[in-house]
């Protein structure tokens, strides 16, 4: 034990005069190691609530806990349930979890504390104190078969068939793996350390737990299509008892891990049994199970569950639900990036390899076609009709009904399939060539999608090069050769622009911004500073906007406002195959009614340490991480700022920050906006009228010259800087413009300099009225 573990030690048991030093200065527990947290734990649970100091120095190691991952000797093991029998008096209560893992974190033989054990588990049950059910389940094993059998016979009591199952399952199985479980399920805890790095891959190996998992989805499948068809009663949301609702959780999440092949199919019959009433009513079956089914989906997803959650929510009639669940699903689809080993898997969906599905209905045939989205038309002999014909409407109406479900399904997948690859970019995932090749490339679904993006090719160990498959097709390498998705940042800038060039004369649309991706690098300020960026500090940003971006880029984050706790708060997000975290700090800045405004600080990164996150210097992250993430707060910062709100009319310093920010300097996402602009604006009709300076599109109108700000798109009027207000409902395009990808800026910024050009033809008085009231 090292100095300050043991003044620590001390300052709970035998505090000295010389332990108030830890009352000025909160102790550094990162300089304690993980086997001494271990030792300090149990002095902790049992520190007195006087003096101060014993408290103070209490909390501190507790809260270090809950961030690491402290090592028990058999010894601090031993004293850890000590600790929690003689609390027993004060508390009237036990947290068995932290018994539970201790023994799981035990870094020697299990001590005997089947004395200790007996003593907790027999004040709880006498209180009727199950409300930390696996722990005690883990804790009873250790101390006899007696006393697990009493404990398993009343957690299972009124649980319902699922629940009582999965509480025999668990009894049977032997104490390191009950140990296992209680550490996998996680019980509520103010004070356990979080989840053991290795406990979900050791649950998911054990195959007793494994059979009833299938067990208990298969049922509940079979509950939920009884319900549907009549012969089991219908109450909404009463479907499963809250304690089978859990279960089926615990088991889903096991066969998710697993990515057992039975799974989706399942998954595909149980969730909209259970989303929707077997009446016309607006209930559900079990809205809960749902919910537990997608939070199961958010820590171990696969890409066919995401699909169903997609075609489930399109189908529930509760108001409610799709909310929810868009909600949920954004953060399904952050972790389905970093699960590499899985993400890309598309079913086939009955396309064929010309990547056309095909219907004879009488005397026509329905087509579905895959590009950008997947499309259905209908042909005769041979030639596309515009709509549907009267005889397909007519004699084919389920078909047709279950065509148009099968374009519905088929843009579900586009959509988990793009978002899987984007997001998945920091993970640095390399395929074998063959596998890609067949499973994405020259998939009849997929395959339109990734074709139009850049790949690199492994032609030599450690050797790649890029291409392009929409254009070049694909290469003659061995099946064994590895491929990864090609990102700028690696690219000279010439092989960069080639690229861009090449988009935009083959009128190639990406389905996420690639050959124009930002691109994030080092600067020498946030050198300086170390570990923390201030890139993007100090804007003022709607708040509500912020957090729903938040969600939509995978971040977690608690919502700000006027309560306790809610002034500031670390948007975060896990990165690099679950190596690296980013963090983005935010304050409340002001708060009337609709009106929320939020100032933006620091950008820190963290690297997993174990099961412990711990900050890291900058210059450590590495680059396509640092730069993804940065491009993530950019676009926070970017599209939230108030000073890209062409309306805002606030005074003070958000008016100041407003007219300051507005036409700053280009970030990252506005100078590949410019370059894109660039390659576009001399394609469109009104290229003779618009030209590139500095932080500006300058448009020439024939009342006026007007300059568009490339980061917020606001304008200003020459020749006096006039501001020009035109909000984006006003502004029209004039004509399709090609977008190599998609940037609701950079679509903006064009609606506007179509209109500006033709400003003698603006109808809209408001707009009218600014432009003609300063003219020269």
């Amino acid at each position: 034990m090292n100095d300050l573990a043991a003044r620590l030690l001390r300052a709970m048991t035998d505090p000295t005069p010389a332990d108030e030093e830890f009352l000025a200065d909160y102790p550094d527990l990162s300089l304690v190691s993980d086997e001494d947290l271990g030792t300090l734990l149990p002095a902790a649970y049992a520190a007195p609530a006087k003096p101060f100091v014993s408290t103070r120095v209490r909390f501190a190691v507790e809260d270090a806990a809950k961030e690491r991952q402290p090592r028990y000797t058999p010894e601090a093991c031993g004293r850890m349930f000590d600790a929690l029998v003689r609390g027993l008096e004060k508390r009237n209560w036990a947290d068995v979890r932290l018994g539970a893992a201790a023994l799981l974190r035990c870094t020697g033989p299990w001590p005997d504390v089947a004395g200790q054990a007996r003593a907790l588990v027999r004040f709880l049950v006498d209180k009727g104190r199950l409300d930390q059910p696996y722990a005690l389940l883990a804790v009873a094993g250790v101390a006899g078969p007696d006393l697990l059998g009493e404990v398993a016979e009343r957690l299972a009591d009124g649980g319902g068939p699922i629940a009582r199952d999965e509480i025999g399952v668990i009894a049977a199985l032997t104490a390191q793996e009950r140990v296992v479980m209680a550490e996998f399920v996680g019980d509520d805890s103010y004070t356990a350390p979080p989840t053991a790095p290795d406990t979900a891959e050791r649950a998911a190996g054990i195959e007793a737990y494994a059979g009833f998992a299938r067990r208990a989805l298969d049922a509940a499948a079979e509950r939920a299509r009884a319900i549907q068809e009549g012969s089991f009663p219908y109450r909404a949301d009463k479907a499963f008892a809250s304690g089978e609702v859990k279960a089926l959780g615990h088991a889903a999440r096991i066969a998710l891990l697993r990515d057992e092949p039975w799974l989706p199919a399942l998954l595909a019959r149980l969730l909209p049994d259970v989303s929707v009433a077997p009446t016309e009513a607006k209930t559900l079956p079990s809205q809960a199970l749902l919910y537990e089914i997608v939070r199961a989906a958010q820590d171990f997803p696969i890409p066919e569950l995401v699909t169903t959650i997609r075609t489930v929510r399109g189908s529930v009639r509760h108001a409610g639900v799709p909310k929810q669940l868009d909600k949920m699903l954004k953060k399904v689809e952050a972790a389905l990036a970093e699960r590499t080993e899985v993400a890309l898997r598309l079913p086939d969906l009955g396309f064929g390899p010309d990547g056309a599905h095909r219907r004879v209905l009488g005397a026509h045939t329905a087509v579905v076609t895959v590009g950008e989205k997947a499309e259905l038309v209908f042909e005769k002999d041979g030639k596309a009709l515009k709509s549907v014909p009267a005889a397909v409407r007519r004699d084919h109406k389920a078909e047709v009904k279950e065509l148009r479900e099968l374009v519905k399904r088929v843009d579900a997948h586009l959509t988990t399939l793009v978002r899987a690859l984007e997001g998945g970019y920091t993970a640095g995932a390399v395929h074998p060539f063959g596998r890609w090749r067949d499973g994405l490339a020259l998939h009849p679904v997929a395959g339109p999608t990734v074709r139009r993006l850049i790949w690199e090719v492994e032609e030599a160990p450690g050797e790649f090069r890029a291409v392009l498959p929409e254009t070049g097709g694909l290469p003659d390498v061995p099946d064994t050769a590895g491929v990864r998705l090609w990102h700028p940042i690696g690219s000279a800038p010439d092989e960069v622009r080639a690229w861009r060039d090449l988009l935009v004369e083959r009128r190639i649309r990406q389905p996420f911004k690639q050959a124009f991706r930002e691109v994030y690098l080092l600067t020498l300020a946030e050198e300086r500073t170390g570990t923390y960026s201030n890139r993007f500090a100090a804007h003022l940003v709607h708040y509500r906007r912020m957090a729903a971006l938040f969600r939509a880029r995978g971040w977690t984050s608690r919502l700000l406002g006027p309560w306790d706790g809610g002034q500031e708060d670390e948007a975060a997000r896990v990165l690099g195959a679950g190596r690296w975290r980013v963090r983005f700090a935010h304050v409340l800045a002001d708060w009337q009614d609709e009106t929320v405004l939020a100032g933006t600080d620091r950008v820190v990164f963290a690297r997993r340490d174990g099961g412990t996150w711990r900050d890291a210097p900058l210059t450590d992250v590495p680059p396509l991480v640092f730069s993804e993430a940065m491009r993530d707060v950019d676009l926070f910062v970017g599209v939230t700022s108030i000073a890209a709100d062409p309306e805002w009319s606030g005074d003070g310093e958000p008016r100041r920050y407003w007219e300051r920010s507005g036409f700053a300097e280009l970030t990252e996402s506005a100078e590949a906006r410019r370059d894109a602009l660039e390659r576009i604006l001399p394609r469109t009709k009104i290229a003779g009228r618009c030209s590139l300076d500095g932080r500006f599109l300058v448009v020439r109108g024939d009342l006026r010259t007007y300059k568009i700000h490339l980061g917020s798109a606001n304008i200003l009027m020459e020749p006096d800087d006039a501001y020009l207000c035109i909000v984006p409902a006003a502004s029209k395009p004039g004509g399709a413009v090609f977008l190599p990808f998609e940037d609701g800026r950079l679509s903006l910024i064009l609606s506007k300099a179509l209109l500006l050009a033709a400003d003698a033809r603006i109808t809209d008085e408001s707009i009218l009225t600014q432009i003609k009231g300063g003219a020269r």
